[in-house]
């Protein structure tokens, strides 16, 4: 069976050798912001003979492609997604590294009006939160954050959960 970005690869027109389904698999697979790093110790545990050179190549070239975005989020490392994932928005716990997605339909809305106001069509947008956790912040559980009076935001996934 196909992966979602095995599938986007063959859609451009990719020739898909077996290494190269085998990263596109651990990529769609991936419920998290991988590095390379990270995508060649899970891919080896696919196929051993998948070299680091070789998952650099295919990055590079999903990249190119518009399969995979980079994405920075301090650390000094490269973390990839799939393009195609949705409109969402990343905060990163800056003690942690933790990213957090979340979406945001009233700022979707505000970047559109900001761009009509300006005399455009907004095209696309990206936005990349870097915060501190309050220290009487009540800590996040796996559905989401805790919101006033008790009830979880679905529109808010911790990295690895929902993807």
């Amino acid at each position: 069976m196909e992966s979602r970005i095995e599938r986007l690869c063959i859609d451009r027109g990719l020739k898909m050798t077996g290494q190269r389904r085998v990263i596109a698999r651990v990529l769609s697979e991936a419920e998290d912001h991988p590095d390379v790093e990270e995508l060649y110790r899970r891919a080896t545990g696919l196929d051993s003979r998948i070299s680091v050179a070789t998952v650099y190549r295919t990055v590079r070239l999903l990249e190119e492609k518009g399969i995979l975005e980079r994405r920075d989020f301090g650390g000094g490392r490269a973390r990839y997604e799939a393009t195609e994932h949705g409109h969402h928005y990343h905060l990163i716990d800056i003690d942690t590294g933790k990213v957090i997605e979340f979406e945001d339909a009233e700022h979707e809305q505000l970047m559109r009006q900001i761009a009509t106001r300006l005399g455009f069509d907004l095209v696309s947008h990206r936005m990349e939160l870097f915060a501190r956790r309050r220290a009487d912040a009540p800590a996040a559980k796996n559905a989401g954050h805790a919101q006033p009076g008790g009830s979880q935001d679905p529109s808010i996934r911790p990295e690895g959960k929902d993807r």
